[in-house]
C-alpha cells in the first residue's frame, strides 16, 4: 500500500495521540469520520499501524532502571530459538540482530539494579550467548517514535 499525504496526516495524528475520535482524525485530514475510519482501518491493514498502545512513563510505573545490553555470542544469535529465549525475559522490551563487536543488543527496563542484574543472569543462559557489555542509562533526554515523513 502506498502512503499518500492523507495518511501521513492520519499517521501523526494517531501517533500524538491514537484516542482521538474518527470525526477528529477526519477534520485533520480533510476527509469525513467514515474516511477515515476506512483509511485508518486500511492502515491497519497493510501493516503500516502495528498496534494502538499507550504511552506510558516506566518510571511512573516501577521500572526506572534503563539498561542496553550488548549480546556476545558464539554462534549466529538469529534463529527462532534465540528470539523465543529473549521473549521469555520479562525485562526486556526491546532485541535487535546488529553488525559490530556483538551479536545481539537488547533493550531492559527493571525496578531495581538487583533486578537487572538477574536480567543479566537469565541472558547468560540463553544459548550462544559468551559475554554481555552493559550500558546503563542515567537520564533520558528524549525518546521519540518513527517520523512520519
Amino acid at each position: 500500500m502506498a502512503i499518500d499525504d492523507v495518511d501521513r496526516t492520519l499517521l501523526a495524528a494517531l501517533q500524538d495521540d491514537a484516542g482521538q475520535s474518527y470525526a477528529t482524525l477526519g477534520r485533520l485530514a480533510g476527509l469525513s469520520a467514515g474516511s477515515a475510519h476506512e483509511r485508518v482501518r486500511k492502515l491497519k491493514a497493510s501493516g503500516a499501524i502495528r498496534r494502538t498502545t499507550v504511552d506510558v512513563d516506566p518510571a511512573e510505573v516501577g521500572l526506572g532502571v534503563l539498561a542496553f545490553v550488548l549480546l556476545e555470542a558464539n554462534s549466529w544469535m538469529g534463529d527462532a530459538p534465540t528470539v523465543d529465549a529473549l521473549r521469555e525475559i520479562p525485562a526486556i522490551q526491546e532485541a535487535h540482530i546488529i553488525a559490530g563487536p556483538a551479536s545481539v543488543l537488547v533493550k531492559v527496563r527493571t525496578s531495581t539494579t538487583e533486578d537487572l542484574q538477574a536480567t543479566l543472569r537469565a541472558l547468560h543462559q540463553v544459548d550462544g550467548v559468551t559475554s554481555t557489555q552493559t550500558i546503563v542509562v542515567l537520564e533520558s533526554f528524549f525518546e521519540r517514535p518513527p517520523t512520519v515523513v
